[in-house]
């Protein structure tokens, strides 16, 4: 990430879906959803062992997803597709990742939060919170524990800044651009599956 700036990649991703989503004109298509969300995955990486299990869950669903593109042009054409198969919660169904995707960033969207308002240079209450929040509802014990163990070999945020090329001004401007933009976002994916009765907590 040399002279890369990630977190304003993302910011700048995700303003570009939300202003999608806010026109109210057309449906979020699946190639540039899927794109800005692969932007996401570096972060994962960045924040070591603990969310090792996340990195490698969200990439594999957002490689999914972006596979999909290539023949379906809307998440909602992507979700009537799999209601009409009978397929909506098979294991490896686009929509079940969809929603494995959503969670992954929301969780970033909850990270970047905590991070803004939490005084000092320690990620382990930030990552805490936002883990607690959006995966732990859906992990067993197992994952549960790994991730506690791992808290403890969270990178600093000052290690965090770093390896993302921001200082902590510029930093936080990028989380809350990402923040701001990703609620619309969000809540478009968690409207599309109650449009359809699915619900969001399988």
């Amino acid at each position: 990430m040399a002279d890369e700036k990630p977190l304003r990649q993302i910011s700048d991703a995700f303003k570009d879906l939300a202003s999608t989503v806010n026109s109210q004109t057309e449906d979020l298509d699946v190639a540039s959803f899927s794109s800005a969300c692969s932007l996401v995955s570096p972060l994962f990486g960045c924040l070591g062992v603990a969310f090792k299990f996340a990195e490698m869950d969200y990439v594999a669903k957002v490689r999914d997803l972006s596979q999909a593109s290539k023949s379906i042009t809307t998440l909602k054409v992507m979700l009537d597709r799999d209601v009409e198969a009978n397929s909506v919660r098979n294991p490896g169904s686009h929509t079940r990742n969809l929603l494995r995707v959503k969670r992954g960033i929301d969780m970033v969207r909850l990270l970047f939060e905590q991070i803004i308002v939490t005084e000092g240079n320690s990620l382990k209450g930030p990552a805490s919170k936002a883990y607690e929040r959006v995966f732990a509802p859906h992990h067993g014990w197992v994952i549960r524990k790994a991730v506690a163990a791992g808290m403890y070999a969270l990178p600093t945020k000052e290690q965090l800044l770093k390896k993302l090329n921001e200082d902590e001004a510029s930093a936080k401007t990028q989380m809350q651009n990402y923040t701001v933009a990703s609620v619309p976002v969000i809540a478009y994916v968690d409207q599309l599956f109650h449009s359809k009765n699915l619900g969001i907590d399988w």
